[in-house]
């Protein structure tokens, strides 16, 4: 059973919460359904679920009169030997996307307050018209202030780690590197180094964690990775509308190629030739909508706030999880990484996929920042009421664009991520690849 940090946010939320009922948000298949249940049966008397995927027959129940007395006379005639119990009882709704009336009935729920209530869903991100899925209704009012969203991904490094049996006190250890500058012992760096080349490879679907850690067998990854990319190709053919359907798949295919370059800059031209924005720019942000990619901006000035200066027409595309981009490369790139012998623009990319989706995780918004064709840096987040600058190395070369950004804006911190060591030195501080679960 792998452990999961949204398990003490669910704990937190049923200790505390106000009137709200809980809609859990994130790409499929990064276990929002298996944490609720487990969360649900373990810290409550009676748990029922209702998913409206597997069991559409069950929409009846919110059809109709929406007050809450009636909605849960409904459910105990159509779902037999469950009990109702004030206090102690969760209901999971999940796929709610496929009951827009359930959505709505979320408000009168919330008010009653009798049970707890939480919903997921997959696609949730998308927007009435964008879901091309017969059964997907517009929603005839959404729950504004009875629902608390919060957004679910696959598993970060330090959840791998824990996955590995790596407990919190070993974190601890690790972070006291981060919060001290001081550098790690040699022997101490390699292996966590090592773990990360894993977890880059593995990558966080809980799935595929699950299956590493009982077997440590990479062509098993590979085959149950194979099968996720699948299922999100069927996303794309059922969900995507019309001749949307093909440019989302084909914008999707193109990430690997152009994290694979020098410039990582998203060229429609390479999804097709002499493509435009006008033609695939809806199928980006369908992506992103989607929860199977980010969108990552240039920012003209970095400046608080970053989304203020944004440059539109400049991005790179990032996949969700760094094991599904590496899956999308292929074994051979997974063996040369975990080798150690990878080399070229994509291992850069892979790196930067990897600190994209870190920051994510950690609830920031990504920004790179390239005021000319000389200078860029990979990231810029807004931290502590200030831009911080990241710049990311594949190994541990020479940092320019982040010694330009130094001396023109003095931030208060800097980072270089590396294949390397804790340092500071010239106003930035160095770290591995993987104390970026620290910032």
């Amino acid at each position: 059973m792998l452990k999961r940090k949204m398990y003490d946010y669910l704990l937190n939320w049923k200790k505390t919460k106000s009137k709200e009922c809980l809609l859990i948000k994130g790409a499929r298949q990064v276990g929002k359904t298996y944490l609720v249940r487990q969360f649900g049966k373990a810290e409550y008397e009676s748990f029922i679920e209702i998913n409206f995927h597997m069991q559409s027959s069950l929409k009846v129940i919110f059809e109709g009169d929406r007050s809450a007395e009636e909605i849960y006379k409904r459910i105990t005639a159509n779902i037999p030997a469950i009990r109702l119990i004030p206090g102690k009882t969760l209901i999971f709704l999940d796929e709610i996307q496929k009951c827009a009336d359930a959505r709505t009935a979320l408000k009168f729920l919330a008010e009653d307050g009798r049970y707890d209530v939480i919903a997921s869903g997959s696609l949730l991100g998308l927007s009435y018209g964008q879901d091309d899925d017969r059964e997907v209704k517009e929603v005839e009012s959404i729950p504004v202030g009875y629902e608390k969203s919060v957004m679910m991904y696959s598993l970060d490094f330090e959840e791998f780690l824990w996955a590995y049996g790596y407990e919190a006190d070993t974190i601890d250890y690790l972070r006291s590197f981060y919060e001290s500058k001081e550098k790690i012992p040699p022997e101490t760096n390699q292996k966590f180094d090592s773990i990360l080349r894993e977890y880059i490879v593995v990558g966080g679907m809980p799935e595929v964690v699950a299956d590493f850690m009982e077997h440590k067998d990479f062509g098993r990854v590979q085959e149950i990775q194979d099968k996720l990319i699948a299922s999100y190709a069927d996303d794309i053919s059922q969900h995507a509308k019309g001749a949307e359907k093909v440019k989302v798949r084909k914008c999707y295919d193109s990430i690997p190629r152009q994290l694979a370059k020098e410039n990582k800059k998203f060229k429609y031209s390479e999804v097709e030739s002499k493509a435009t924005a006008r033609k695939f720019g809806d199928s980006i942000q369908w992506l992103s909508d989607a929860n199977m990619a980010y969108i990552c901006c240039n920012t003209t000035t970095p400046m608080l706030p970053l989304n203020a200066y944004e440059k539109d027409n400049e991005f790179k595309l990032y996949i969700n999880d760094t094991g599904l981009l590496l899956a999308l490369f292929g074994f051979a790139t997974k063996q040369a990484l975990l080798n150690g012998n990878l080399k070229g623009f994509a291992k850069g990319g892979i790196y930067e996929n990897f600190v994209a989706e870190t920051l994510i995780k950690n609830g920031y918004s990504l920004h790179y920042y390239k005021p000319d064709d000389n200078s860029e840096l990979e990231f810029i987040i807004e931290k502590d009421g200030e831009v911080i600058p990241i710049e990311v190395k594949a190994g541990n070369t020479a940092t320019k664009s982040l010694n330009s950004f130094i001396e023109n804006y003095s931030p208060s911190i800097a980072y270089k991520l590396v294949s390397g060591n804790v340092g500071e030195a010239d106003g930035k501080i160095t770290l591995p690849h993987y104390l970026t679960m620290f910032i």
